[in-house]
């Protein structure tokens, strides 16, 4: 049975939209949590390191997409509402060619600045290898260059919703992760291509998510949004960008935060510190990607029915998604507190120094998970709300203002365990900004 965006939802409809999406963001973590575990057994530590050292500056390029997508979604949703769909094609059509044009454009200006950034970075601590250095660079270099196809990916992944085709855009993110792995498992394990191998492997899977979904959107007739002709109007690119200004600002910020982490890291414990913080990391993404997901998922609804001005029904979807956030926070930390040991072997590969670090630094970041996804889906949900203001500050200080500075002044008062307390006090000062903003926009929007 399809879920229409119109429908009254109860949670078991609410499951039905937001699955695949979840899905979906799990299988696009697992592009670099695949690397990471092939790299981590297949190669060598100074190359595990660096893969970690460079994700954040490849994640922020590829933001620029994932901002289009949530902040076009809303917009795209919100004239689907307005019962407009001819100017929702168009602006749908214009959102994919800017995206495509954006990213060339920046692609090519963040090539050649991997190289001083890296090597900057390592500069940080003395006993950094030159190989992981040039790993790094090498990594980053080819992932950078395939970043229009990763934003394009990140893109269509809202798209699918809006479409009402979530089983579809599941399927295509499958297909892209299974290529991901088949061809790491070739490139790195049977070739013995390194950090290349990983990189050739991924770049190939963004490929197929992207020339998919163009020639589906293209061609496949009866969608309610189609690809096709449009005319520039700068409002509609400026609206997507508004909109997605939050998503945006959360995966910028959260890659500088990464940054920080990793010149903590590098000055306090080495090239192992920075691995730790890789693993958690990777565990983390598989966790906060059930958050995004969701929160991508339902973010149509709540576009729909704002723009259909049905505000019984946002109360409805708010009261729910707030339930079913608490209810799956309190199920990931207990599971992560229990498998940290486990977690952190599947990337440790025998180095005991390490697998002692992450499991401990684990226990202490899971603590987080019980409220990481209040401040995520409210900050989506002010998105969809066309807020993109509100959303942008909510994560703005969550991802960067209140990371950064935890990180910084808690190791001084705690030691090298204040690094990794800087996330749960981080995410409790962030549902506290987020219940606020909630609480003073009521009347506003009338949820």
């Amino acid at each position: 049975m399809t879920v229409h965006l119109s429908d009254h939802f109860t949670y078991k409809k609410i499951f039905k939209i937001t699955i695949f999406p979840i899905i979906m963001m799990i299988f696009t973590s697992l592009y670099s949590i695949v690397d990471g575990i092939f790299i981590s057994n297949f190669a060598n530590e100074s190359s595990f390191a660096a893969v970690n050292l460079v994700m954040p500056f490849i994640m922020i390029v590829g933001t620029i997409g994932f901002m289009m997508g949530t902040g076009g979604m809303a917009y795209v949703a919100k004239l689907l509402g307005e019962k407009n769909q001819k100017k929702a094609n168009q602006a749908f059509s214009l959102i994919v060619y800017a995206t495509i044009v954006i990213g060339i454009i920046v692609s090519i200006i963040c090539f050649f600045f991997i190289d001083p950034i890296v090597r900057a970075m390592g500069n940080i601590n003395a006993n950094t290898s030159e190989e992981m250095v040039n790993e790094a660079i090498i990594y980053g270099r080819i992932l950078i260059a395939s970043s229009v196809l990763f934003m394009l990916q990140n893109l269509f992944h809202s798209f699918f919703l809006v479409a009402e085709k979530s089983r579809r855009g599941f399927i295509v993110t499958l297909a892209a992760g299974i290529t991901n792995i088949i061809l790491d498992a070739l490139f790195i394990g049977v070739f013995k291509w390194g950090v290349v191998g990983a990189a050739i492997a991924t770049a190939l899977g963004y490929f197929v998510a992207a020339a998919y979904s163009i020639i589906y959107f293209r061609f496949k007739k009866n969608l309610i949004i189609n690809l096709g002709k449009t005319k520039f109007n700068a409002k509609i690119v400026l609206r997507s960008l508004y909109n997605g200004l939050s998503e945006f600002v959360s995966n910028i910020s959260f890659n500088v935060a990464a940054i920080v982490y990793n010149i903590q890291l590098l000055r306090l414990l080495g090239e192992n510190g920075v691995s730790a913080y890789g693993i958690i990391m990777y565990v983390s993404f598989i966790f906060v990607a059930i958050f995004i997901g969701y929160s991508i998922g339902i973010s149509p609804v709540i576009g729909y029915n704002y723009g259909a001005n049905n505000s019984q029904e946002l109360k409805n979807v708010l009261k729910k998604s707030l339930i079913i956030i608490i209810i799956t926070g309190i199920v990931m930390t207990v599971v992560s507190e229990l498998s940290a040991r486990l977690f952190s072997s599947i990337f440790a590969n025998g180095n005991e120094e390490l697998l002692n670090i992450s499991t401990d630094a684990m226990r202490i970041f899971s603590t987080a998970y019980v409220i990481t996804g209040f401040a995520i889906f409210i900050s989506s949900f002010f998105t969809a709300l066309n807020n993109g203001t509100v959303s942008a500050i909510i994560s703005l200080l969550r991802t960067l203002v209140f990371q950064i500075a935890f990180v910084l002044l808690l190791p001084l008062i705690f030691g090298d365990v204040g690094i990794w307390l800087a996330r749960p006090i981080t995410e409790v000062a962030s549902v506290i900004i987020s219940i606020i903003f909630l609480i003073v926009n009521k009347r506003k929007y009338n949820y």
